[in-house]
């Protein structure tokens, strides 16, 4: 699915991103808001203005999933099935959210890391986000 130099731009973007999965996180999860306000619908129960400690609580989780991820590119279907599962079964979160909210967070990544985030890793970063998101979208089927 993804070739070696596509493993290692995803692995590399990630470790740098690490130290900062709860602001980024909440940045990624700010925009969407902002860009598309109709994602607020799941998150009725807690703060989502700019800054909230829910907002960056939940951008860390966000975040951390995806790092679990980044970790197994070859067996992301296991690493994040209880998340589908919880997104699907119990959240009932609409599945285009995860696509909308991939596309936050390339933006935040191309913003904090503007030379690393070459042309080839967005585009491998890209396609991992996409991938995260099927896999999310999976049990919707």
């Amino acid at each position: 699915m993804y070739s070696a130099t596509e493993k290692a731009l995803i692995v590399s973007i990630w470790e740098k991103v690490t130290p900062h999965t709860e602001q980024w996180g909440g940045e990624a999860l700010e925009r969407l808001f902002a860009v598309f306000p109709q994602a607020k619908i799941y998150f009725k129960h807690v703060d989502t203005s700019p800054g909230s400690a829910a907002i960056r609580s939940h951008g860390d989780k966000v975040m951390k999933a995806i790092g679990s991820a980044a970790g197994d590119l070859d067996n992301m279907s296991t690493t994040l099935s209880s998340l589908s599962d919880l997104h699907a079964y119990n959240l009932m979160v609409d599945p285009v959210n995860f696509k909308l909210l991939s596309h936050c967070i390339l933006v935040v990544l191309a913003n904090h890391l503007p030379s690393e985030f070459t042309p080839e890793a967005h585009l491998a970063f890209d396609k991992f986000l996409a991938s995260v998101a099927v896999v999310l979208s999976h049990k919707y089927r």
